[in-house]
């Protein structure tokens, strides 16, 4: 069995072991792959691992001894996952591996934002509290969340693990999702409509995947809507937000803040207005992208080559397309 990874730099740039993988077949490891290099890269792969390498139908086509492709990923919107499964080739996913990494990165984002500690370890080190005529200083406002409404748009696995962490840190938890069930896990949480979410928080973080319906999500309309000084968090998909409406939005004080993980174009061009917005934190895609999260990834992705070997593969999201392969 011989195993291609196109893009697995991300996943173990050197302080995981890929052995999980090595026990399967024979494993070689691309740490990136360029696009006119995909197809001689994957030549004579029974499996490809890919993460943000593109396998279209072409270059699907172009594979014919490839019988399985496992995403690197819970998105898996670089494969065009209806071409292969017309070809035979079961795509899986790995799902709900980074729900603790993202979900403690929106606290991140958002307790910085609250309280501007990397500032103040800054302005100190600049020597403003020797210099300072009191005995301890503050340069931003700083906020507490207990009271305050968080509202969570997408309440799956991180929505829900989001909640609950907002709800130990005291805040209430509202939470809009077109699907949801009222079970046990929205106590003490309330489900509303998506308009009172956005008019109703404190801060808004953002769940849902990206689709044709969402895009866009986070308008001018619904930032107008939400409270003056509320905060803006975003691990999910860029493309949620119109970014400009957003920049004017902060740099207008109707947002105090906001914390994206995320951008519509990554790495963003230099004119984003994001970059040059007020209190605007941004991070480099990397929420899910914890040890543990990535250990948790290739545990997962062996078993999904596991499964497939056996004859039996999981996590397949081409299920409703796939022809059997002869």
């Amino acid at each position: 069995m011989r195993i291609v990874a196109l893009d697995g730099y991300t996943l173990n740039p050197g302080d995981i072991s890929w052995a999980p993988i090595e026990e399967l077949g024979e494993l070689v490891v691309h740490p990136r792959t360029p696009s006119d290099k995909i197809i001689e890269r994957a030549a004579g792969a029974h499996v490809v691992l890919t993460n943000k390498v593109p396998l279209d139908m072409s270059a699907l086509q172009a594979l014919p001894g490839l019988r399985f492709v496992s995403v690197l990923a819970t998105g898996y919107d670089k494969v065009d996952v209806a071409a292969a499964g017309v070809l035979g080739i079961p795509v899986s996913n790995v799902p709900g591996y980074g729900t603790d990494s993202v979900a403690q990165h929106v606290f991140a984002l958002l307790l910085e934002l609250c309280r501007r500690t990397a500032l103040h370890d800054h302005r100190i080190r600049a020597g403003a509290w020797t210099q300072s005529p009191d005995w301890c200083f503050w340069d931003s406002t700083q906020e507490e969340l207990t009271g305050k409404t968080m509202g969570i748009v997408g309440f799956g696995n991180t929505g829900r693990r989001v909640g609950r962490i907002a709800n130990a840190l005291g805040m209430n938890v509202i939470a809009y999702a077109p699907r949801s069930r009222f079970d046990p896990d929205y106590r003490p949480f309330e489900h509303v409509g998506l308009d009172e979410l956005f008019t109703s928080a404190d801060v808004v973080s953002l769940h849902c995947p990206l689709t044709p319906e969402t895009e866009g999500l986070v308008d001018a309309r619904r930032l107008a809507s939400m409270r003056p000084g509320s905060y803006l968090i975003n691990t999910a998909r860029g493309p949620l937000l119109d970014e400009r409406a957003v920049a004017e939005a902060l740099d207008s004080g109707r947002l105090a803040g906001a914390g994206l993980d995320v951008l519509s174009q990554e790495p963003p061009a230099a004119d984003n207005p994001l970059l040059s917005a007020k209190n605007c934190l941004i991070t480099p895609h990397l929420a899910w992208a914890s040890r543990t999260a990535r250990r948790t990834l290739m545990d997962s992705t062996a078993a999904n080559i596991r499964s497939f070997i056996e004859g039996t593969p999981v996590n397949v999201v081409n299920a409703a397309h796939l022809r059997t392969k002869g």
